[in-house]
């Protein structure tokens, strides 16, 4: 046996196909609904091979792909690397690597010997588009004055040629080729048999590199940090300008700059060889660049202040934007119509090149891309911001410097989160029987910020300062420069990620099983509605792709007045139903009778799964015993755990936990429902509550699909999701013909997304800061810790912090997430995630490594965790104040140079205010709208992560009718357009989506024939409410299914598609979200910085 720590032999590599767990994303059934196939093969027998490009090389320890689909990537068990196997690079000499995973990330069942054309590797999810890439070294104004488009772009400069494009879609790398659907008829299918003709299946979630205008920009290399510049808002001309530059009287320190930057360059970055930055838009198409930390000592740097009216021109290196005056010196509304151009206002613009980011450089952490740019990561020590990223890249000194600034200190943890395809694979450590190296006295784990002391023979804690004895079998020399001598060579010392092998003292009990319990509503209502149907097509279609193996259980049962359980063994000539009447005092039949293995039941399970909808047919039952029937599916899965998927159609009305339609009595007492609207939002009673914690120490986590057309009381429903790592899908109105195939994705990507089971989760803090909450969908038993019966790759926990003692200016404060999971196949892991950040104790280095993304996302789910318990005035005047009171202290503390008459924005932070705009107007802060949108949105938000956050209140907004414009060069998703009316024409047909719906907005003047080829409609009133998106022999046709596809493969997300027009219900909603008009439900984008901008100047002295 190898030394402890080191590789044991024996095993397999430690490395995972990513096309073997992604499928589920890859392969979704796009743009048709989804009818019950006549017979599900069970044969095992090779079906067609995905149509996809060639493989990329590989890591020699990726496991053979399979040839058939939906089973792929038969891979032996996990197991430590070969010596020597830890990759270095981020992506080898011979292309980027075949990106693997983790155990829990393989999916499904093996099929037989490779072929040479396997699918390529995919899944990891490219971060929603739409952010703003931005230097965060500087401070951004608008003064007034100056024509728009005056100022020099900030920012990296896109290659020549290049243009703005939203997210990955223009410019990302791929490993295999990107198949369009065709545009002749014929199916074009990577999917379960029996899909309908014509449906799109294929492509890398990342596009290919052909498609690529620009080229990846490294970040390894930047220009000295710049001196900060300042962007005012809404200022007037001070009485008298300065003819010249002015000295600020406070400024933001940088380090020095030993050469100035070249006459005519920008000082933010250095450009791209032969690039120059795009004209065209105020502040260029560019990409995120970020600082390294002051390596010295700060000093102040001369800053231009803002220009002001009447001030001759900045040089051409200061980064300004110049804007009209829309009020008077004190904040009085000037006579006449607004002069503030919208054009010249923050808003969010795309990047067009693939970001390189290094977590550490020079020993230095790198503040992190934008959470919703393209961006590869190699982990040089800090973990990949994927996992964890914090609101503030530097640490506040001290709890009095965090409350002047503002903002929230926190960490968003997405400890399972998709890696891009190009990254590296997480290690997989084994130290055998004597389990990781860890401090004796926080048990924080060993990483690569533990320093080693007295010849390698002691060790300090990064965590705690305590000093412990290093392992005898763990010893190693130091080298000159105070490491290790073989820290490069392991993974737990040179990596921010690394994932051990857990031992026997980590376990309460062997592993559990995978077991996967499908508890279906036949009530009248469901088998009308043809949600019964849709749910068993779903079901019958997914088992092909769970994990196979002996460990893999199943089970259905079916429930409406009382609660039907299936005896599924093989010996019977067919599945035998079991009635269980009492849904007060529920019971279950045997356990093995109704949970058995998948490889011994699966004809009888697809045989009961096309039956079911039959035998109900005639079903008049319309009460339902949700409660009951999940108390029931719980007992007979209490001894193994596992995870329990629900479909849901009405209102629970009888039974355990038995709900009432409060919303019909709130509109039946309007002054009762007005004062206390908010407690519909709240569970009824504590039944389900006390049901969920049960359900989370048994280690069942629960998912809910509400398939309804009616109100079912999300808000009490929801709490058992909530409470056992589940989530809840919401279809309203439910729909036959158009949502069986969302419910099908929905459903396939549950199953197969990478995923842990029976998880603990922990995140330890250096010395002056601690944990103070954690927020998402959990079970929190002692403070320290969190329960997760499962964890997946899409869940998010916000973890909140608050100081307990003074850091030091100049140290390192080290945050810790510790994930104990066990694997889809049953094995037992801990992932461990390592930041280190430096600590400030100065204001201006707060608000110049703010993070837009995270500080935003925290705002968002803080709102919606007060919407249930506040009036929504309340909740939004609080939002507001938040936005305030980062940019008053800003105003207040670093840009006292600039003229009172001037909303100044700091650059990190400038769309704050267009994002908190939106949020206000968000359908979980809006009076009207129903109560069940309300808190499926709250549900939504609680474990959403972080590159999702900005787009669900900021929606993306694309011009259909021009996607056959020469502007797009290739780009596949075109550019984003503001979320103004006045960029929505009447001959122009829009796609708006947030990353759970998709609408399409049909002008009233489109031309008939663009209708025609889009939608095979010739007029506006011919817009059908139930709407599938299909595919016509034509290019336009063709590129609009192509968009749809790449969206939905972005936001691993099948898009409910929903046809808007003009003057009805549908053309409402539509522009209810273009946020940045005025409307009932708030201010105008220009009205609202004008507001920002007058409580701004009420608090200043």
């Amino acid at each position: 046996m190898a030394t402890s720590g080191g590789p044991r032999p024996g095993n397999g590599p430690p490395n995972y196909n990513l096309s073997s767990l992604t499928d589920g994303v890859q392969n979704l059934q796009l743009n048709r609904p989804i009818g019950q196939p006549a017979s599900v093969s069970n044969s095992g027998g090779p079906r067609p091979p995905p149509p996809f490009g060639q493989q990329p090389p590989s890591f020699a320890s990726s496991a053979p792909p399979s040839s058939s689909f939906p089973r792929v990537s038969s891979m032996p068990r996990p197991g430590p690397p070969a010596p020597g196997a830890f990759p270095r690079s981020s992506v080898p000499p011979g292309g980027p690597p075949q990106a693997s995973l983790p155990p829990n990330f393989a999916s499904n069942r093996p099929s037989g010997p490779p072929i040479p054309q396997p699918p390529p590797p995919f899944g990891a999810r490219p971060p929603p588009p739409g952010s703003l890439p931005t230097s965060l070294s500087s401070s951004s104004v608008l003064p007034s004055g100056g024509p728009p488009g005056s100022f020099p772009s900030v920012g990296q400069a896109a290659p020549s040629g290049s243009r703005p494009s939203f997210g990955p879609g223009a410019s990302a790398l791929t490993t295999g080729m990107v198949i369009p659907p065709s545009s002749t008829p014929g199916p074009v299918s990577n999917g379960p048999p029996a899909f309908p003709s014509g449906a799109f299946q294929g492509g890398s979630r990342f596009p290919s590199a052909s498609s690529s205008a620009s080229p990846l920009v490294s970040l390894s290399a930047r220009a000295p940090p710049p001196a900060p510049s300042m962007r005012p808002f809404l200022g007037s001309p001070p009485a008298a300008a300065p003819a010249g530059p002015m000295q600020p009287a406070a400024q933001f320190p940088a380090p020095p700059q030993s050469v100035p930057p070249p006459s005519g360059s920008s000082p933010f970055v250095s450009a791209l060889p032969g690039g120059s930055p795009p004209s065209g838009s105020p502040y260029g198409a560019h990409s995120w660049t970020m600082q390294p930390r002051q390596m010295a000592p700060p000093i102040a740097a001369s800053a231009q202040p803002p220009q002001m009216f009447g001030m001759p021109p900045q040089p051409p290196n200061q980064s300004m934007a110049t804007i009209s005056p829309a009020m008077g010196q004190m904040g009085t509304s000037m006579p006449g119509p607004s002069k503030i151009d919208p054009n010249q206002i923050p808003r969010p613009t795309p990047s067009s090149s693939v970001i390189l980011h290094e977590t550490r450089l020079g020993n230095q952490a790198n503040p992190p891309p934008p959470a919703t740019s393209d961006y590869i990561v190699k982990d040089t020590g800090n973990c990949s911001p994927r996992y964890l990223r914090c609101t503030i890249n530097q640490i506040p000194c001290t709890v009095d410097l965090l409350t002047t600034s503002g903002m929230q200190l926190a960490l968003m943890v997405q400890p399972l989160a998709l890696p891009h395809p190009s990254e590296e694979p997480i290690q997989i450590v084994d130290f055998g029987e004597s389990g990781p190296v860890r401090c004796s006295r926080c048990k924080g784990y060993i990483n690569p910020f533990m320093k080693f002391i007295d010849q390698g023979r002691r060790f300090i804690c990064n965590l705690c300062g305590f000093t412990d004895e290093t392992p005898r079998d763990y010893h190693c020399n130091l080298g000159p420069d105070g490491r290790r001598r073989d820290a490069e060579e392991r993974p737990e010392l040179c990596r921010g990620t690394v994932e051990f092998v857990a031992t026997k003292e980590y376990m309460v009990r062997d592993p559990m099983p995978a077991v996967f319990f499908f508890l279906i509503d036949v009530s009248m209502n469901a088998i009308q509605t043809g949600a019964t149907a849709a749910a068993c097509s779903a079901i019958s279609q997914v088992i092909a792709d769970l994990p196979e193996g002996p460990s893999t259980m199943v089970g259905v049962a079916t429930f409406d007045l009382t609660i039907h359980f299936y005896n599924l063994k093989r010996a019977l000539q067919q599945p035998l139903m079991l009635i269980v009447p009492d849904v007060q005092e529920v019971y279950t039949p045997l356990q093995t009778d109704v949970i058995v293995q998948l490889s011994e039941c699966r004809p009888h399970l697809e045989l009961l799964l096309e039956n079911i909808p039959t035998m109900f047919q005639n079903n008049r039952t319309a009460d339902s015993a949700f409660g009951a029937a999940v108390k029931a599916a719980f007992l007979a899965m209490k001894s193994t755990g596992g995870k329990l998927l629900v479909f849901q159609a009405v209102l629970p009305s009888v039974g355990i936990g038995a709900l009432s339609a409060r919303e019909a009595e709130g509109r039946t007492n309007i002054s009762a429902g007005e004062k206390e609207a908010h407690k519909l939002l709240q569970p009824a009673d504590k039944t389900l509550k006390t049901m969920a914690v049960e359900l989370a120490e048994y280690q069942v986590c629960v998912d809910v699909f509400i398939t309804t057309q009616t109100y079912v009381d999300i808000a009490s429903i929801s709490v058992i999701p909530r409470t056992t790592g589940g989530q809840v899908y919401y279809y309203y109105p439910f729909s036959a013909l158009s949502d069986p195939a969302k419910l099908y994705n929905d459903l396939r990507w549950n199953v197969t997304r990478p995923q842990g089971f029976e998880a603990v989760m922990r995140v330890r803090c250096s010395q002056g800061i601690q944990v103070q909450d954690y927020s998402g969908n959990f079970c929190k038993r002692i403070p320290t810790d969190i329960d997760l019966p499962a964890i997946d790759c899409d869940k998010t926990i916000m973890v909140t912090l608050k100081h307990d003692d003074k850091l030091q200016d100049g140290s390192e404060c080290a945050f810790q997430c510790a994930l104990l999971y066990t694997t889809v196949y049953g094995q037992r892991r801990i992932r461990v995630s390592t930041l280190s950040l430096p600590c400030t104790s100065l204001l201006s280095n707060l608000f110049r490594s703010a993070d837009l993304d995270t500080q935003f996302a925290c705002f968002l789910k803080e709102a919606a965790s007060e919407i249930p318990v506040s009036p929504l005035p309340q909740v939004r005047e609080q939002v507001t104040n938040l936005c305030i009171n980062i940019l008053h202290s800003y105003r207040k503390f670093c840009a006292t140079v600039s003229s009172s008459g001037q909303l100044i924005l700091p650059e990190a932070l400038k769309l704050l205010p267009l994002y908190t705009l939106a949020l206000v107007k968000s359908t979980g802060l809006r009076t009207d709208g129903r109560i069940d949108d309300r808190t499926f949105w709250i549900s939504y938000v609680s474990s959403l992560s972080t590159p999702l956050a900005v787009p669900l209140v900021y929606p993306r907004m694309l011009a259909v009718h021009e996607l056959n414009s020469k502007d797009m060069e290739g780009a596949l998703v075109p550019p984003a357009i503001p979320l103004s009316s006045e960029h929505v024409s009447d001959d122009g047909i829009y796609l708006l989506e947030n990353g759970e719906d998709c609408l399409i907005y049909i002008g009233n003047s489109v031309d008939p024939n663009i209708m025609q080829q889009l939608f095979g409609i010739s007029s506006i009133d011919e817009i059908p409410t139930q709407f599938v998106l299909q595919q016509y022999d034509n290019p336009l046709s063709k590129k609009l299914n192509d968009v749809v596809n790449e969206i939905r493969r972005q936001r691993c997300s099948y898009l409910r598609l929903k046809l808007c027009k003009k003057g009805d219900s549908s053309g409402m909603l539509f522009f209810s979200y273009l946020v940045e008009d005025k409307s009932p439900s708030g201010l105008s984008y220009v009205e609202f910085l004008v507001h920002i901008h007058r409580q701004i100047q009420s608090k200043m002295p």
